[in-house]
């Protein structure tokens, strides 16, 4: 564990000495809890509408997919014109497109953006890597099944998927939202500590919180 994670004793401004435990007295240790439904099926359904209409994905390019996303933001795919946009933090985003492969590495980095995002959230596996590894199938250290370590709520299979399999993924993606199938976020909360384990086993330096929110 990293010198300034362990626990110490600091000495105030006042003089006064005092023990810190950093993983314990600066983050919260709650676990993730799943969000109810709308007390109303016509409400709830107003929401999913609105939250499929409003996608704000994090920027956080992940692996070779992320080149394919930049053609989205010009006049010729026009994502924006699908309430689709980018952001640059897990405060404002509620879609993690992770693209392309994903190494063991940047996992870790993967599983505290995701927890840091707001609930609804939702997540797409990009390419063929996200789902057996693609090419790099036989790697010891590329994440070969990325469901076992965050909930999936859509493939786009390929290598790499064009702009326009992307634009076709946000349809089926908010089809998903507005029937009120997007639900990997809940899934999450209530298979916490399998999603965990599965880390933990691939993780060997695991110097965070349990839950990074």
């Amino acid at each position: 564990m990293k010198e300034e994670l362990q626990k110490r004793i600091v000495k105030g401004p006042d003089g006064v000495e005092f023990e810190v435990e950093p993983l314990r007295d600066y983050y919260c240790e709650a676990q993730p809890t799943v969000m109810p439904a709308a007390y109303s099926k016509i409400v709830e359904g107003f929401f999913n509408w609105a939250r499929s209409e409003s996608i704000w994905i994090l920027g956080f390019g992940t692996g070779c997919g992320a080149i394919e996303m930049r053609p989205l933001m010009t006049p010729r795919f026009d994502a924006y014109r699908y309430g689709v946009q980018w952001r640059p933090t897990p405060r404002q985003s509620n879609l993690f497109i992770i693209s392309g492969y994903l190494s063991v590495k940047t996992l870790k980095r993967v599983i505290r953006s995701y927890e840091q995002m707001q609930n609804p959230k939702y997540v797409i596996g990009l390419g063929s890597c996200t789902i057996n590894g693609g090419m790099y199938w036989d790697s010891y250290n590329t994440i070969k099944r990325l469901d076992h370590y965050l909930p999936v709520d859509l493939y786009i299979t390929g290598c790499m998927p064009r702009p326009e399999a992307l634009i076709a993924g946000f349809v089926d993606l908010k089809k998903l939202i507005r029937a009120g199938r997007a639900e990997g976020a809940n899934q999450y909360a209530e298979n916490f500590d399998w999603y965990k384990a599965n880390q933990k086993q691939v993780i060997y330096d695991w110097d965070m919180p349990d839950y990074n929110w």
